[in-house]
């Protein structure tokens, strides 16, 4: 497997164990806007690779994560 894969693939398990077990109190909307930080984060990193990209990737994810778990 590629190294760089497999540092990916770590990444987000990595992640998924944060999630899972540190999200206890969180309110939905809270593990909405974290989920989708993760995610947009590894995303970017996949697209481009920089630390801006998953910056950027981060924070849009963030906010879609964050949205979509809104209260109506």
């Amino acid at each position: 497997m590629n190294t760089k894969y497999a540092s990916i693939m770590r990444l987000i398990a990595a992640s998924a164990l944060v999630l899972l077990t540190g999200c206890a109190g969180m309110t939905a909307q809270e593990k909405g806007t974290a989920a989708g930080a993760v995610i947009g984060g590894v995303a970017g990193n996949v697209l481009c690779g920089g630390l801006l990209c998953t910056g950027a990737g981060a924070a849009v994810g963030g906010v879609i994560g964050h949205e979509v778990t809104k209260h109506k």
